[in-house]
């Protein structure tokens, strides 16, 4: 489990310096120049998810009994509540997403979906260590996110066209994930 909260706090510390230290991560990127910032930025993050999917294996293997016992629906509700995240995720790519628009940031409420639904569907330890911090992460940051725009005036425009685009990348990304890379890279088939 040790490896797993490393790799978590790698991963979400940077992820989450905007939300603690602003003023802070501002001076860095100053000093530093927006290049080299974003370079450590992505060298720390990319080394903290190797080591939560790495940590996560470990932990789940090693885990003992489960903390509680899912109800079926919760495994069935995982499936449409991680295809919202998929649409969610892909919507925060597109250019002039009304999705994007409405909602502002959503990357962070499509992880937010996602880490619930598997905190529904799974009840080991390292399942609630991985996808509590991925939910508690996630709602701090999209509730931040959203003040600070509403703080700084900012207005988003996006046309309902460029949302087909989102549901339909988003859909497929999902039914691949899901019936043919889930299994495989998580030992888990969802169906």
């Amino acid at each position: 489990m040790v490896v797993l909260v490393v790799g978590l706090l790698l991963f979400l510390g940077p992820h989450s310096v905007r939300l603690v230290a602003d003023g802070w991560r501002s001076e860095r990127i100053e000093s530093m120049g927006e290049g080299r910032w974003k370079g450590l930025y992505s060298l720390v993050s990319l080394i903290g998810l190797a080591l939560v999917v790495w940590g996560y294996g470990l932990a789940r293997a090693s885990q003992g009994a489960p903390l509680w016992a899912p109800p079926t629906w919760s495994r069935h509700l995982a499936s449409p509540l991680t295809l919202v995240a998929f649409i969610l995720i892909v919507a925060a790519y597109v250019p002039r997403s009304r999705l994007r628009a409405l909602i502002g940031h959503p990357m962070l409420l499509g992880v937010a979906l996602w880490s619930l639904a598997h905190l529904l569907a799974n009840a080991g330890a390292a399942d609630l260590v991985l996808f509590g911090a991925f939910l508690v992460w996630s709602t701090i940051d999209f509730v931040a996110s959203r003040r600070r725009d509403r703080a700084g005036g900012v207005q988003r425009r996006g046309v309902w066209g460029n949302d087909l685009t989102s549901v339909v990348v988003g859909t497929v990304a999902w039914y691949v994930f899901a019936m043919y890379l889930h299994g495989p890279l998580i030992g888990v088939r969802p169906f």
